[in-house]
C-alpha cells in the first residue's frame, strides 16, 4: 500500500521528539481533536486538522485509500524494549512454588530457574524454535505490538545462543513486526560453568562475542548483574568487550537487590538499565543525569509479588523512563501490554500520560530508534494504532482489556 489517508479520528494522542523524554515532561502529550493522517511510502507525511489535512490530500489525491476512523483515537504503535520471546518449554512447576514462598534465586541455586529452559532450548531444532517464535508473535502483534526486542540466553552454549538469534534474525525478515536482537549469554552460569564462573565470562569475552558481531547476529548485548549470578567486575568486563567490538549495551541491573548496577550501566553508556526495583537513590541520580534509559517492568514485579519499581521517584528526579513487558517462562509469563500499562499507573503511580510516552516513544528510545519510529509526526515510519474507543485515556480505564482494534506496520494496514 504506497498511500492511506486517516481521516475524521476522533482524537490523535502522540509524544514528540526524536529522543527520550526526561522527568515530568513525560507527562505531556500532543493531542489533535478531528485529525487526519496522510502517509506515503511507509513514512507518515502529513498530521494534522481532517479540515486541512484530509481536505488537501483529497484533493490532490482522489483515488487515495481512506479509512474514515470517526469515534477512534490514533496512537504510536506500542514498542516492547525488554523480552525474552523466544524458547522451549514451561516451566509451571516453578511458578507454583514461587507461590508458595520459594525465591527465585533459590530455585536457581538448585538449578531451576534460568537454567531448567535451558536443556529443553538446547535440545529443541532451529525449526521447531522458529514455528513457536512466529505462533507467539502473531499473538503479540495482537497486543499493538509493532517494534520488540528479543533476547538470546535459554541455550547459554556457543551453537545454542547462535541459533537463537539466527531464529530471531530469520523471524524479523519474514514477519512485520520489527525484531531488534540483543545477546544475554550472560543470563546465568551454566551447569558446565559452575565451578568455574570466571572460565565462562572469558568464554563470552574471546569466543562468542567477536562471532556474533562478524556475523552481525545482534545489535545490543545484555548481562543479568545480580546477586549469586553475575558480579558487577565480570559484568564490566564483558560490557567492555562488547563495547570495543561495536555493540550496544543494555543490563539487567538491581532487580532483587541493590548491586549498583543502574550504576554501572550509566558508567559503560548502557542505552538502558533494565528492572531496577532494589535502585538507590544515589544511582537515580546517575540515571537522571546520563543518556541511560529506565525501562521499568511491573509485570515482573507483579508477578513475582515484589514492590514496585520507584517510578514516581524516577520520574521527579528527572530519569527517562520506559516500560517493557519482560516476557519470559519464569519470572513473567505474559506479553499483555494492556497489564503493563495498568501496572505502571495504577501500581507504579505513573500518569496515563507518561505510562503511553514510556511505551512508545521512550521505548523507542531504548532500542536506539526513536528518530524513526516511537510517535506520530512527519517523516517518521508509520507505526500506528487504531484504538476502538475515542480517547487514549481508555487505555487504561479498560483495565487490561485489549483495545487495539487495527494495526498499521510502515504504512501497512496488517488487521
Amino acid at each position: 500500500m504506497a498511500e492511506l489517508l486517516l481521516r475524521h479520528i476522533a482524537q490523535i494522542a502522540t509524544p514528540i521528539g526524536e529522543k527520550a523524554i526526561h522527568g515530568t515532561d513525560m507527562n505531556k502529550l500532543t493531542t489533535i481533536e478531528d485529525g487526519a493522517i496522510y502517509i506515503k511510502d511507509g513514512l507518515i507525511s502529513k498530521v494534522g486538522f481532517d479540515s486541512i489535512v484530509g481536505t488537501e490530500t483529497i484533493q490532490n489525491n482522489p483515488n487515495i485509500e481512506v479509512i474514515d476512523v470517526s469515534g477512534k483515537c490514533v496512537i504510536p504503535g506500542f514498542v516492547d524494549p525488554h523480552t525474552h520471546f523466544l524458547f522451549d518449554g514451561s516451566r509451571v512447576e516453578e511458578f507454583s512454588e514461587r507461590l508458595n514462598g520459594t525465591p527465585y534465586l533459590e530455585l536457581l541455586k538448585r538449578g531451576g530457574g534460568i537454567n531448567s529452559t535451558v536443556k529443553s532450548t538446547r535440545d529443541a531444532s532451529y525449526e521447531k524454535l522458529y514455528s513457536k517464535g512466529k505462533e507467539t508473535l502473531n499473538k503479540i502483534e495482537k497486543f499493538g505490538v509493532t517494534t520488540i526486542e528479543g533476547k538470546s540466553g535459554y541455550c547459554l552454549d556457543f551453537d545454542g545462543e547462535l541459533k537463537l538469534l539466527k531464529v530471531m534474525k530469520a523471524l524479523d525478515e519474514n514477519m512485520d513486526i520489527t525484531i531488534e536482537r540483543t545477546y544475554l549469554g550472560a543470563h546465568a552460569i551454566p551447569p558446565e560453568y559452575k565451578e568455574n564462573p570466571d572460565d565462562y565470562v572469558a568464554f563470552i569475552d574471546e569466543k562468542v562475542l567477536p562471532v556474533i558481531k562478524k556475523e552481525n547476529l545482534a545489535k545490543f548485548v545484555d548481562v543479568f548483574c545480580e546477586t549469586g549470578v553475575f558480579s558487577n567486575e565480570q559484568t564490566e568486563s564483558i560490557l567492555k568487550k562488547a563495547t570495543n567490538l561495536g555493540f550496544d549495551l543494555k543490563l539487567h541491573a538491581d532487580e532483587m537487590n541493590s548491586t549498583g548496577g543502574a550504576g554501572l550501566a550509566v558508567k559503560m553508556k548502557a542505552i538502558s538499565a533494565d528492572h531496577l526495583l532494589a535502585i538507590c537513590d544515589e544511582d537515580i541520580a546517575s540515571m537522571a543525569d546520563s543518556d541511560t534509559i529506565a525501562v521499568l517492568l511491573p509485570a515482573t514485579a507483579f508477578s513475582m509479588r515484589k514492590e514496585f519499581a520507584p517510578a514516581l521517584k524516577m520520574i521527579e528526579k528527572g530519569c527517562a523512563i520506559a516500560l517493557a513487558s519482560d516476557y519470559n517462562p519464569g519470572s513473567c509469563n505474559t506479553y499483555s501490554i494492556p497489564l503493563v500499562l495498568s501496572l505502571a499507573v495504577m501500581g507504579m503511580g505513573m500518569s496515563i500520560e507518561a505510562a503511553l510516552t514510556a511505551i512508545t516513544l521512550n521505548s523507542s528510545a531504548a532500542l536506539g530508534l526513536s528518530d524513526k519510529t516511537g510517535s506520530i509526526e512527519e517523516g517518521k515510519t508509520a507505526d500506528i494504532l487504531i484504538l476502538s474507543e475515542s480517547d487514549y485515556r481508555y487505555l487504561v480505564y479498560d483495565t487490561g482489556i485489549n483495545i487495539v482494534d487495527h494495526v498499521i506496520k510502515k504504512g501497512n494496514l496488517l488487521w
